[in-house]
């Protein structure tokens, strides 16, 4: 199990609509991804089952997506992650010990946009 670096990614304007199954083949196609996933790919996402890395279904928590040929955070793609860290959407099934890192580079993200985390209100 593994948290991704914190890529600090530029931010995508904001009110860029957030269509995360869209968002995922755009990224997959960009890092030549197309038959499995790869470090590109994988700096897209915030979290990964490192024991299944070759996998698709191992990678959790997409916020970023391919903006005129540029990887980067879509604020409502970091919105909506933060809310399924939350519990929206049913949660997401973590280890205990990756929480706080993955709430660690969302928080990273809400400070880029000026803004504050839901866990902080």
């Amino acid at each position: 199990m593994a948290v991704t670096s914190f890529q600090d990614l530029p931010l995508a304007d904001r009110d860029r609509e957030w269509d995360g199954a869209a968002a995922e083949k755009r990224v997959r196609k960009w890092a030549g991804a197309e038959d499995g996933p790869n470090e590109r790919y994988r700096d897209a996402h915030l979290w990964y089952d490192a024991e299944k890395k070759g996998n698709f279904t191992a990678y959790k928590l997409l916020i970023a997506d391919v903006v005129g040929g540029e990887l980067k955070a879509v604020p409502r793609g970091v919105m909506a992650a933060a809310g399924v860290m939350e519990g929206a959407r049913g949660g997401v099934n973590l280890p205990d010990k990756d929480v706080d890192r993955v709430k660690s580079h969302l928080a990273k993200y809400y400070a880029k946009m000026d803004d504050s985390p839901p866990w902080e209100s």
